[in-house]
């Protein structure tokens, strides 16, 4: 179920776990029980997968200092290995 942030002008902030089709109900503040206003904040985008919430983090990173490279990444200097077959001769090459 999703979290919504509601405020209330006297005790501050809280949380409220509720189901989506309850999401535009009114909410009490459980400290003074007054009418309280729902506020909306920056969705918990890191609470996800950490791969993805890495691949966030370079990509934040990257925007003002690109990483500087001195080879195209993922590939190794090793050289691939040539099969001396001439069966493999007559085939398609990439």
């Amino acid at each position: 179920m999703p979290t919504y942030a509601f405020r209330c002008p006297h005790c501050g902030g809280f949380d409220v776990v509720r189901p989506m089709r309850e999401a535009g109900a009114p909410a009490r503040c459980p400290e003074c029980g007054s009418a309280a206003r729902r506020v909306f904040e920056s969705p918990a985008l890191r609470a996800g997968d950490p791969g993805v919430r890495r691949a966030l983090e370079a990509s934040e990173r990257s925007a003002d200092e690109p990483a500087v490279v001195s080879s195209v990444p993922g590939r190794s200097r090793k050289a691939i290995p040539t099969s001396r077959d001439p069966r493999h001769a007559r085939l398609p090459r990439p």
